[in-house]
């Protein structure tokens, strides 16, 4: 993402020794995204619908933020990161767990250095976002293109509140990340509590990546009564139970998620070739409203050519199995293309079929209904289709 400077100070710093001179960036930056969207099977009052309106966020969450760092000598420097979430229609901040938050998609503060890595602290992604996503077709075409009901957190949903993350440098290719997030209650440190570590390794055209992410819900009943749908974790997010997605809905009682993911992507000329893997496990206790542990496995590819140097097509398959509490599969189509009017502007479309079979998730003796990827919309059938134009514009 280009990122425009707005101003740069010099601080001159006084010491016995002599004055050493330290340089301060401050960057102010954004993405406007939005699209005419129809979608097809859209359950309204339990009858299917067409829908059409303005959406925003298809490619890139709509955003602005600042940024900084601060050379503090000997390869060490101080940052931070405040990023803005807002709906482009009604001009609303972005919603996070059933709450509007004015620096809802990040904002922390830390250290970097150029040998040691980069310590961090405040509310962040987790290393799957950071290292596994970037490598998926979800990285390129959005949200069209992510796992059903997003599950496996694959489509950046969810932020982690009270997060401490450590950041190495990259190392003849390689690269580790852990996050710890500390729960925050008296007396029971693991209330609530995530955490997760992921690693990359990239050589020629050749990537891959895999982590794993565990959230844990509040071991308090009376907080998890008062949380949006039973869920009260430093991970929050509005895709894993709180969007509503008939896919995961059912599971916001839960006493932890735990995400395994694993992806790899090779380059060839135009041709992108990215496939991945997730594994997802949602686990019950005493307060939660089902009894078994519901598993899903989810198994993608994708497909990218880059035409010219203005246009890349992408074409994408998510294979999505849940057992356990209950029994169902999605099969999801993707395409999509994006061709860039300059290095900031862009435009795109974008288009997803999906198709369920089995019993729905939480709700024993239901046919399973279609929900493509993170956007929410119930089918009240097996089946459903999107379609997004839109353009982008980064700042």
């Amino acid at each position: 993402m280009k990122r425009v400077a707005l101003s740069t100070l010099s601080l001159a710093l006084l010491a016995s020794a002599g004055a050493a001179h330290a340089q301060s960036s401050v960057t102010l930056y954004g993405v406007i995204d939005e699209s005419i969207q129809w979608a097809h099977n859209v359950d309204t009052a339990g009858q299917n619908k067409n829908l059409v309106g303005l959406v925003g966020g298809n490619l890139s969450g709509d955003r602005w933020g600042l940024k900084g760092t601060e050379d503090l000598g000997g390869g060490l420097k101080a940052i931070f990161q405040l990023e803005n979430g807002f709906n482009l229609n009604n001009g609303k901040l972005g919603s996070y767990n059933g709450n509007t938050a004015l620096f809802g998609r990040q904002a922390f503060v830390g250290l970097a250095h150029d040998q040691f890595g980069t310590v961090t602290l405040g509310r962040q992604y987790d290393p799957l976002v950071d290292l596994v996503q970037p490598l998926t077709g979800d990285n390129y075409f959005g949200s069209t293109f992510a796992t059903p009901g997003d599950i496996d957190n694959n489509d950046n949903s969810s932020r982690t509140n009270n997060a401490i993350k450590y950041t190495s440098p990259v190392l003849s290719g390689f690269q580790f990340e852990g996050m710890y997030a500390l729960g925050g209650v008296a007396g029971s440190t693991g209330s609530g509590q995530s955490w997760g570590a992921a690693a990359t390794y990239g050589i020629g055209s050749f990537n891959a990546a895999a982590g794993y992410f565990r959230m844990d819900n509040s071991s308090n009943p009376a907080n998890r009564l008062t949380a949006n749908g039973g869920w009260a974790s430093t991970a929050t997010s509005d895709n894993v139970f709180q969007d509503g997605t008939v896919i995961t809905e059912q599971f916001a009682s839960a006493k932890s998620v735990g995400i395994a993911s694993v992806a790899g992507q090779y380059v060839a000329g135009p041709f992108t070739l990215g496939l991945r893997y997730s594994n997802v496990q949602v686990k019950p206790d005493g307060y939660s409203t089902f009894q078994s542990t519901e598993r899903y496995n989810v198994g993608g590819a994708f497909l990218g050519y880059q035409l010219n140097p203005a246009l890349l097509l992408g074409l994408g398959y998510i294979y999505t199995h849940a057992a356990g509490d209950t029994s169902s599969s999605y099969h999801q189509v993707s395409l999509g293309a994006d061709y860039n009017l300059s290095k900031r502007t862009d435009l795109y479309a974008v288009a997803a079929y999906q198709h369920a079979n089995g019993t729905q998730p939480g709700q024993p003796g239901t046919s399973a209904t279609a929900s493509i990827g993170s956007y929410g919309y119930n089918s009240a059938s097996s089946s459903q289709e999107l379609v997004s134009l839109g353009i982008r514009h980064k700042f």
